[in-house]
């Protein structure tokens, strides 16, 4: 999708990119081997070092480069290019009301295995740092508003200047509303441990105090469960709606009446 978008230019909105594919240009190539209606010869040449550039460092697998460059709403598009070296990440706290709480658990997954870290045992802000270094994008849930915000504050320079897609927009965008366990109950994932939900009011922060409290190891492993479902259901979430916004996108296209409507050009 990355290939087919124009956005990353100067000047280049929703809509010009509509107008740019509307005459037949899907991809970087198309772009650099045509003349574009409405693109003076000037600009296209210097849109045309632009692209190439972008070309350059996206096989060069430099995902930063467009950190600035996509809108925060369209990073979604980077997925599919990325999608082997992606970090679905999801924190819990002590609190859920202050920034003076701590971090009690961090879950991550590369879309095969899931790696957490809990504090007092394994939670090392170096080894973490270390961790996301090796990936392209973050995914999260409402990490724009609170989970990447938290860990920048808490631990300066932790997260690496790279794009990420918080599936919470990307959702909005889809048209799914919610949190994440309701979205969850709209696509049809049914979570394996349902004794949080049920016990526990779906509240990590009780269980976590009910582990400090007790020690009893029951509550720390039902905990980091609750979190290990949480970042797996992350990428299936993403990537249902993604390929819900994709499709959206191709019919918009077929229907070019529709796609300049305030609705589609506001997402």
């Amino acid at each position: 999708m990355i290939r087919n978008t124009y956005i990353h230019l100067p000047k280049v909105g929703l809509k010009k990119e509509f107008i740019i594919r509307e005459q037949g240009i899907n991809d970087w190539d198309d772009f650099l081997e045509r003349d574009i209606k409405g693109i003076s010869k000037k600009t296209k040449a210097f849109y045309d070092r632009k692209i190439l550039e972008a070309k350059k460092e996206l096989y060069e697998g430099n995902s930063a480069y467009f950190t600035d460059k996509v809108p925060t709403t369209e990073t979604w598009r980077l997925y599919e290019f990325f999608k082997d070296e992606i970090v679905f990440l999801d924190i819990e706290t002590s609190s859920s009301t202050s920034m003076e709480s701590y971090l009690t658990v961090i879950g991550l997954y590369d879309g095969i295995d899931t790696k957490t870290m809990v504090k007092g045992i394994n939670l090392n802000p170096a080894a973490l740092k270390n961790e996301l270094k090796k990936y392209k994008l973050i995914v999260t849930f409402n990490g724009s508003s609170f989970d990447l915000p938290y860990l920048n504050k808490k631990f300066p320079g932790l997260i690496p200047d790279i794009p990420h897609i918080d599936v919470r927009h990307l959702c909005n965008k889809a048209g799914l509303k919610g949190g994440l366990k309701e979205i969850e109950k709209q696509i049809g994932i049914t979570r394996n441990n349902v004794i949080v939900e049920r016990m526990y009011g779906g509240d990590p922060i009780k269980l976590w105090r009910m582990f400090r409290a007790t020690g009893d190891k029951y509550y720390l492993d039902l905990l980091v469960e609750y979190n290990e479902e949480d970042v797996i259901n992350l990428k299936k979430i993403a990537e249902y709606a993604i390929k819900k916004i994709k499709n959206k996108s191709y019919q918009s296209e077929k229907s070019p009446s529709k796609a300049l409507t305030p609705e589609s050009t506001s997402s």
